[in-house]
């Protein structure tokens, strides 16, 4: 959609030159951070270099001691330990974390992954029963279990010790277990952000000095964190921002091989040093497939393999599960989107067809709320109990969370974030569904449509784009929620050259030369090649645009991400 450009801010600080000289790098970057609420040479610093000093200590996140306590206590009466995760990356990188952490301790631990498509998301009381039967004593749940009231109580009647580790929104209930940990039982602490995998590392900070014998060295378990972290599209600053920033560190040496090959079927290579963009779309998904189509043991083993001849054989399936992924998606997309054009005169859009993937949902979601700018559910057949299976996704102007809360007596049952919700359906209430969701997005939004609006650090000429300020452009990185990638605005520059490229003419290639200083710039408009105005060449735009450096055939080039134009 068409954006409308806005100032991110249009101050500078009033030392900025002296600030530039101080943090060593140029003043347009202490521009940045200042336009984006960082006032001071201390906090720039501390953002431009995010130690791991500064994280939080572990008994700043509710409940996360008493997590530890109960841990410690189950094993010390000779209890076997039993980790309960998540299907998706954040689920999967915490048990693998947690299994890992374990392992250095001398301690084996039982593992759970739910099966998407037969258990559904979170713990459910035969999986519980199933872990019993297996010898588990102790129950530890990682990204999930904050509102598994009846599974919970089901492990206690067991006998079974329970420690309920999560960062999804608790509800008005908790779950009666020994320890409930989660971030979100208090607000404005300095970890409300964490993702599951980063509640799970601080817990092994915890437990690192509780347990027996010698402290392991928790900073390699970090590429675990930093790919679990960007999967589950969190804010990437405060405390995540430094757990990704270190982790980068460490999926860039890829010591683990299950992070070489994964990289290495992603088409980087083993060394590679990646952005948080390149997890998020190319290792991330490959990680997701596994659980998405069915089995996200597989990716479990893939992080775990102990060699990179074990690793590789994994790795593969999973990119050739992910490639299956891809082609589903690209259908239920364009019925999709096909089905929401005739609902654009709804605020929010309820999307259904029984044959859908319950696990592709969620990612055409997502693409339906960017292409229609406003909340969208998509629902399918579950196969469980007849309820049909939903994945929402918002925008920044709408709180998902509380509009299904606003909905909530229409549902067999809800959960998530702010941005990104599950829930489950009768399929006799989607209609009632439809108008009420369309109402509740409506009291808060009004009925008239929004532009989503385009935030623009500045005008950059490109004679001012060089090596040297891309290079300091990367120290942002990692970029994401709460800290998106600078957005430059140019001046008028003509259209020396595009065509159309992909499948199907779905991206733009643009070649844009700027008469006042003579340069000629290379651009790509990714998936925008039905919206970009054709006959062209020759005319003077203005683009809005995020400088790269290009590193296709190993040859490092300058280029251009386009975001939007005018004519």
């Amino acid at each position: 959609m068409p954006c409308i450009w806005k100032a991110r801010g249009d101050s500078r600080p009033p030392a900025s030159e002296a600030m530039a000289d101080q943090l060593s790098v140029s003043p347009l970057i202490v521009d940045i951070l200042w336009n984006r609420g960082l006032a001071s040479v201390e906090e720039m610093d501390r953002f431009l270099s995010p130690g791991l000093r500064h994280l939080a200590r572990p008994s700043e996140i509710p409940g996360l001691l008493d997590a530890a306590e109960v841990v410690v206590r189950g094993l010390a009466e000779g209890r076997t330990l039993a980790v309960w995760g998540d299907y998706d990356v954040d689920g999967i990188t915490a048990t693998a974390l947690l299994k890992e952490f374990f392992a250095a301790h001398g301690i084996e631990v039982l593992h759970h992954l739910p099966n998407r498509m037969e258990e559904g998301y979170g713990l459910n009381i035969p999986g519980v029963e199933r872990l019993v039967d297996r010898g588990a004593g102790v129950l530890l749940t990682v990204d999930c279990g904050i509102s598994d009231i009846a599974p919970v109580a089901r492990a206690r009647e067991l006998g079974m010790l329970v420690a309920v580790t999560d960062h999804h929104l608790p509800g008005d209930t908790l779950p009666d277990a020994h320890a409930v940990c989660d971030p979100r039982l208090r607000e404005g602490g300095p970890c409300d952000d964490l993702a599951g995998v980063g509640v799970a590392f601080m817990l092994a900070c915890a437990l690192n000095r509780m347990l027996p014998g010698e402290p392991m060295d928790v900073r390699p378990l970090l590429d675990l964190v930093a790919l679990g972290t960007v999967a589950d599209v969190v804010r990437l600053t405060g405390q995540n921002r430094i757990l990704v920033k270190n982790g980068l560190l460490f999926i860039k040496e890829a010591a683990r091989p299950g992070m070489a090959a994964l990289k290495m079927v992603s088409d980087y290579e083993r060394g590679a040093e990646l952005g948080a963009g390149q997890i998020g779309f190319n290792l991330a998904p490959r990680v997701n497939a596994a659980g998405r189509m069915g089995d996200p043991g597989k990716a479990l083993a893939l992080l775990l393999a102990a060699t990179l001849d074990e690793a590789m054989p994994i790795a593969r399936e999973l990119d050739a599960i992910n490639t299956e992924r891809r082609r589903q998606e690209q259908e239920i997309a364009e019925e999709a989107l096909a089905q929401a054009e005739t609902m654009r005169h709804m605020a929010g859009l309820v999307l259904h067809a029984d044959h859908w993937h319950p696990g592709i949902i969620g990612i055409v979601a997502s693409r339906v709320a960017e292409r229609f700018y406003r909340p969208a559910l998509m629902l399918c057949s579950s196969g469980e109990n007849g309820l049909l299976k939903g994945s929402g996704r918002s925008i920044s102007e709408f709180d998902l969370h509380e509009g299904l809360k606003a909905v909530a007596s229409l549902l067999a049952g809800f959960g998530g974030h702010q941005q990104a919700a599950g829930l489950s359906l009768d399929p006799a209430n989607i209609d009632a569904l439809r108008e009420a969701f369309n109402q509740a997005v409506m009291a808060k939004l009004g009925p008239d449509p929004l532009t989503p609006t385009l935030k623009l650090d500045r005008q950059l000429p490109f004679g001012a784009i060089t090596n040297t300020l891309l290079n300091e452009l990367e120290m942002l990185q990692p970029f994401g929620v709460g800290n998106p990638e600078p957005v430059f605005a140019s001046a008028p520059v003509t259209v020396a050259d595009y065509r159309l490229f992909g499948r199907d003419n779905e991206h733009v290639k643009l070649v844009l030369a700027d008469a006042e200083t003579g340069a000629r710039l290379p651009g790509k408009a990714w998936r925008m090649g039905r919206d970009f105005p054709r006959n062209t060449k020759g005319q003077a735009m203005r683009f809005a645009f995020t400088p790269k450096i290009d590193r296709y055939r190993g040859i490092p080039t300058i280029d251009l991400r386009i975001r939007d134009w005018l004519e």
